[in-house]
Order: C-alpha cells, then structure tokens, then sequence
C-alpha cells in the first residue's frame, strides 16, 4: 500500500471517529457516554498506530526519495506529512488512547457542571487534561514556554510570544474603540421587537440565507446542540449546528452564518485529495476567518439586509414596521457582555485574550485549577467592569477545554484580523465589490474559492494570507473595520 492510500485509510478511521462525535453533540443518549468514549478512544489509539507504524514511516521515507519536486502540490503534501508525522511520532498509542477517554468523560462533566453553574465537577477533568497538555508538550519540545508546543496544532509556524506581542498590540488599540462603541450604543438604546420568534421559522429563514451564501445542502445538513460548531464527516458531508433564543432570532442566524462560513471553506477544498493536506484546511486562524468574514463583513452589512430584511419580515411579522436603519443598530450594537459566543465585533477579542491570558497561566503553573474562576472573574473584571454572575456565564461557558482545546482561542482573533484583510482585498475588485453591495456573493465566494480555499494546506497561514491579499497579516484592515462600523 503506497503512502497515500495509508494516509487515506487513516482518514477513514479519523472520520468515523468524527461522526461519532458528531452524534455525541446531538442525539447521544446520556447513558450511552461511556461506551462512546471507549469507542473514540479505540479509534484515536488504532488511527494513531496506523499513522506510527514502521508501513507508513517506510511508504513516507520512500515517497520522499523518489520526489522530483517537480510537482509543487506533490511535494507540499510529503512536507506537510512529514512535519505531522514527526509530531505524532513523539507521542505514544497509550497517551492518544487515554487523552480521548479523558475527553469523553470531560465533556460530559463540563456538560453537567455548565448545567448546575458548579466549576468543581469540572474542575478534576480540566487537570487531567492541563496534565495531557504539558506532557505532550515536553514530548514535542518548545522553543520559549509550553504553550508554544500546543498552539502548533492549531496555527503552525508561530509561537506564544508572537501571539502575545500581537494580541498586546490589539488590546491597546482595541480598549478605546470598544468602550467607545459601547458608549456610542447606549445612547441609541437598539432593541428587537418583543414577541416569540418561532422556531420553525428560524430554521427555514436560516436554511434560505445558506443557500444564498453558496452552501451545498446536498453536500451537508443543519441540527441542533448546545455549542454551535461545523464538523466535517467526509468529502460530501458537511455537519452545521446552532442554538436557538425564541426571543431573538438574530442569534441563531448569526451562528449559522458563522458555521456556513466554516462549511464553505471545507466544501470548498479540493474533494480528490480529501484527507491529504492538499484536500485539508491549513489552519484554525483560516478557518476562522472564512466564518468570521460572512458573519461580519457580510451578515451585519446594510448591503446584506437591504435584500434580506424584507424577506425576514415574511418570516417574523413582528418586524413588518420596525425600521431598517433600527435593526441594523440593534445587531452591530456594542455591550459589555458575559458570553463570547454572543459577544459583538467591537468587544469579542477581549474574551479571547482573557482566555490565551489564563491558558498560558495555568501551563506555565502561575495558578492552579482551583484558581480557574478567581482568576477568570478578575481579569473578566479588568476588562469589562464587571464580574459574570456564576460560573456558567464565567469560565465554563466554553466547550474548547472539555475538549482538550488547549491553544485553540488564540485563532479566533487570528481569524478576524484575516477575515478584514481578506475581504478588503477581494473588494479591491469592482466587480466583486459592485456584486457584494447589491447582496450577490457569487463573486465573492470564487475569489474565496480560488485564493483560500484551492490551496487546501501547501502553504503555511502566512503565505497563503500573502498571496491572497500581498501582504502578511496584519491588524490594519480589522481596526480599521471596527472603527468604521462603529464609530
């Protein structure tokens, strides 16, 4: 069996393991949690031997030696399974195996912890898995702090520091905007029309506003769950999931706008290469910004509810004479609010570096797991001004470290700062411009296609931002954003 075909059967393996994380998102029957965590853990360990056997460290070996590098595509794939073989060479079957059984049984205490706002049936699982990080990596090596090691597999060729002398930068340009923008949203008091938004109607006006946006309902589906998430179950096979307020359905759609954005991307990759890294995505911070660019750029422009109010209004009678020009102040409002994952523009980069704060934190042993929520609480506080009002809404509002997600938030940011590049570069074109302002995103989603997208991941997040927009990325284009939108 060649390289290729082990790394597809690898996939194989990777992907059944994702359906049945998929299926404990949303339908698992409670009593069935343990049994699935065997399950994820048996198929972690097994895709992992197979991606650490002697076949497979021969059949790369081979494939290197006989490259030409005449074939860019070719050889980008060979480096970028090399560089993912050597990271997990570095890690044994028996950690893989009982890092997805931590996992598992993690979950479902951060589900129930979440549900009883009580941070300490969390709090034993989260140091396992602060254990899990560290070691693995000192498996990996670093070169400045551990943090390092684990935010490779999200965003690679950066480091923590890097982050933090960005995300310092940003904090310091960031903190006038948005507590201008707050001030700048109190005096305009944006409210909804009061009444129950039906659920039924949120799902079909959410499902016309995907397909408008390009997504493939053929090639995916939209379900429900506690924490809105886009997963991927095989080439054709796109999951979406959102949640729903009854009393605002802005919520749900904003969610979906932002989870179709990360099924465009995967729809998008180049399907005969599916499980290579040609057929891959290259990073969180680029899978962030697609969702981030179609939640923001596009979903709270006026150009996008010129078209799309109207037709809203047929779905929610309560909006039939509530002005335009209100709705649109009341979705790019700016408040000071406790949950990230409804947190607006102007202020949700706060809660990402109150994260990446709090995670270096705790690998580096500054506190203790016990210390998870003071500490939470006071740098919300520094912030924000205030403190949240229990745990659910504080430090255990996130799914990502039940998930052993350590190193992830930082990519959220990453994801905004490239989705305003991003855009701005696509409307340096008249015509994609001219289409995006009369709400057509044909246009728009081919130059997504054929500058993002297309590369799958042979260039690492920088180039691929260089090419596409001829500079590194950079926080001009986000400030300079935020600033016109709010302020």
């Amino acid at each position: 069996m060649n390289l290729f075909d082990q790394v597809r059967r690898i996939t194989l393996i990777e992907q059944i393991s994702s359906v049945l994380s998929w299926d404990q998102e949303t339908y698992l029957p409670s009593k069935s949690a343990e049994y699935r965590a065997n399950q994820l853990s048996y198929l972690a360990a097994h895709a992992h031997e197979l991606s650490t056997s002697e076949s497979y460290l021969s059949a790369l070996a081979k494939a290197e030696a006989e490259n030409l590098g005449t074939d860019p595509t070719h050889s980008a794939n060979l480096r970028e399974l090399r560089r993912k073989s050597d990271r997990a060479g570095k890690i044994s079957t028996e950690l893989v195996a009982r890092e997805s059984s931590i996992e598992s049984a993690a979950h479902h205490a951060w589900i129930e912890a979440r549900r009883q706002s009580d941070f300490s049936i969390f709090a034993p699982h989260l140091q396992s898995l602060v254990d899990i990080a560290l070691q693995k990596a000192d498996l990996w090596g670093f070169p400045d702090e551990p943090y390092s090691a684990l935010l490779e597999g999200y965003e690679r060729n950066t480091s923590s520091q890097e982050i933090a002398k960005l995300f310092d930068t940003l904090q310091d340009r960031l903190a006038p905007i948005s507590a201008a923008a707050v001030e700048k949203s109190k005096s305009l008091n944006p409210s909804l029309p009061e009444g129950i938004y039906p659920l039924r109607a949120q799902q079909d006006f959410n499902a016309a506003v995907a397909a408008e946006m390009g997504f493939d309902f053929h090639s995916g589906r939209i379900d429900t769950t506690t924490h809105p998430f886009c997963t991927t179950l095989g080439p054709q096979d796109i999951r979406i999931t959102t949640r729903y307020d009854l009393n605002d359905f802005t919520s749900s759609l904003f969610g979906i706008m932002h989870e179709v954005g990360h099924g465009l991307y995967e729809q998008g990759l180049p399907s005969d290469d599916f499980g290579l890294p040609s057929g891959s995505a290259v990073s969180l911070g680029i899978h962030e910004s697609q969702s981030r660019l179609w939640e923001n750029q596009i979903g709270r422009s006026a150009a996008f509810w010129n078209k799309f109010y109207p037709i809203a209004k047929g779905y929610f009678p309560q909006l039939k004479d509530f002005p335009l020009e209100k709705f649109l102040h009341y979705i790019n409002r700016a408040e000071l609010s406790e949950i990230r994952v409804e947190a607006d523009e102007a202020t949700y980069d706060l809660h990402i570096i109150l994260r990446f704060q709090i995670e270096r934190m705790l690998l580096k042993k500054e506190i203790s797991i016990k210390d998870v929520p003071a500490t939470w609480n006071a740098l919300f506080e520094k912030s924000f001004g205030f403190q949240p009002k229990d745990d659910a809404h504080g430090c255990l509002q996130d799914i990502h470290w039940s998930m052993g997600g350590i190193g992830y938030f930082p990519t959220y940011t990453l994801g905004n700062i490239n989705a305003a590049q991003l855009f701005q570069a696509a409307v340096s074109d008249p015509k994609i411009k001219s289409a995006t302002e009369e709400a057509d995103y044909t246009p728009l989603l081919a130059w997504l296609r054929k500058n993002i997208h297309h590369h799958g991941a042979t260039h690492d997040p920088a180039d691929l931002m260089l090419l596409a927009t001829g500079h590194a990325p950079d926080t001009h284009d986000y400030l300079k954003h935020l600033t016109t939108r709010y302020l």
